[in-house]
């Protein structure tokens, strides 16, 4: 049994897999996570970034050793709330982003995300990292890098009182859609870049 700090059970999900109908080549499956790790890891051999997936810190409370060379964990707490789950470096710019899943067709439900994460997502902003999400609407088999700049406004809207999911036609028009490679499979720096050029560029 694993709980939060908060002392709440910790329920196990699913992972969302995609469509398993054979529409791409390089589409077999493979959840938003199992995408993402392959992409970092060929990001890293190539020397293109140096990008990891944040290990959870947790505390183990209760061990079960049925034999000596055996051990089962039966009671464990994660220590600190998880704020984002992927960071690292890329071209001398600090990355810092999250990866969300939605099996909806029409909007990406804001309940996905976490106060605390949105929280650290706005201070490492403020400090000038790159700060987004990775968005995979799992049906429509489609992928969107949303950065930080222009996901807030979504998030003040609901804390406004307004709507708490961000349409597709939202998503599209202020997000950058990727399209899923051979190698790199899911090329997020393609992006990254266009956000530096585009934004960040037009700061300076």
């Amino acid at each position: 049994m694993i709980r939060y700090p908060n002392g709440k059970r910790y329920e196990r999900k699913e992972r969302v897999l995609a469509n398993q109908q054979p529409t791409t080549f390089s589409n077999r499956g493979q959840s938003l996570e199992d995408e993402l790790n392959t992409t970092n890891t060929f990001y890293v051999a190539s020397g293109e970034a140096v990008v990891h997936k944040k290990p959870t810190p947790i505390q183990i409370v209760d061990v079960h050793y049925p034999k000596r060379s055996a051990a089962r964990i039966t009671e464990a707490y994660f220590r600190t709330p998880s704020t984002t789950d992927y960071n690292g470096v890329w071209n001398g710019w600090h990355l810092d982003f999250e990866a969300k899943e939605t099996k909806n067709k029409t909007s990406f439900p804001l309940q996905n995300i976490h106060d605390h994460q949105v929280e650290h997502m706005k201070r490492v902003h403020t400090h000038g990292g790159i700060v987004f999400f990775i968005v995979k609407w799992t049906t429509l088999e489609r992928y969107f890098a949303l950065f930080f700049d222009d996901f807030y406004p979504f998030w003040q809207r609901m804390l406004d009182g307004g709507r708490k999911s961000i349409t597709l036609q939202e998503m599209e028009r202020r997000a950058y859609e990727l399209t899923l490679h051979y190698q790199p499979r899911l090329p997020y720096l393609q992006a990254v870049e266009r956000y530096v050029n585009e934004k960040r560029g037009n700061e300076k």
